[in-house]
């Protein structure tokens, strides 16, 4: 029996852009696997930034705190500039998810993977041992998430089927390409 809870649905506010919102609550897996060549590259030259300024730094006017100062503080320099950089780069594939930045190419890796998960009969999103109540929770507590990531760092790991995309593209997208294929193979015999 759904209770009041299990019905919940608060629908995520459209953001308007100039590139097609892809997903406004996209999952971890899903921000890492659709990142660009060129997010790596900005993100690992972020990275090296840090140890590269506070090296330059201590040359150019050295600190002269002794044998035992400079590793453990290039150290610090390190981690923040890995900890920058992989900001960066979340932030770099999340705004495209948005709609935010130019977006052509995960616009068609999402239609493709969506599409053929509906021809398997797999849900969109994936499956989720949580409650469609903790679901909605887990979703409004990270939808938009990335864009306070600097403040706070959040993440969606939870599969939820609210994205904020109307999903009948994916199932309008694959009935025509099984009719495509139904075609092909009556003209073929």
């Amino acid at each position: 029996m759904a209770t009041e809870h299990d019905k919940v649905l608060v629908p995520p506010k459209r953001a308007r852009t100039d590139y097609p919102l892809i997903d406004a609550d996209p999952h971890l897996r899903r921000v890492f696997g659709y990142a660009r060549p060129s997010d790596y590259a900005v993100a690992g030259g972020a990275a090296a930034l840090s140890p590269l300024a506070f090296w330059v730094m201590e040359r150019v006017s050295p600190s002269h705190v002794g044998k035992g100062g400079f590793p453990p503080l290039m150290r610090l320099a390190t981690a923040i500039g890995v900890v920058g950089g992989l900001h960066i780069f979340y932030q770099r594939s999340c705004n495209r998810f948005y709609g935010f930045t130019e977006n052509s190419r995960e616009v068609e890796l999402d239609m493709r993977e969506m599409v053929d998960k509906v021809k398997k009969g797999e849900p969109l999103y994936g499956t989720s041992k949580l409650s469609p109540y903790l679901q909605g929770v887990a979703s409004r507590n990270s939808r938009y998430s990335e864009l306070f990531s600097h403040v706070l760092p959040w993440f969606n790991i939870v599969n939820h089927d609210q994205h904020g995309v109307d999903t009948a593209k994916y199932y309008q997208q694959a009935e025509r390409e099984l009719e495509n294929e139904r075609l092909a193979k009556a003209g073929s015999s």
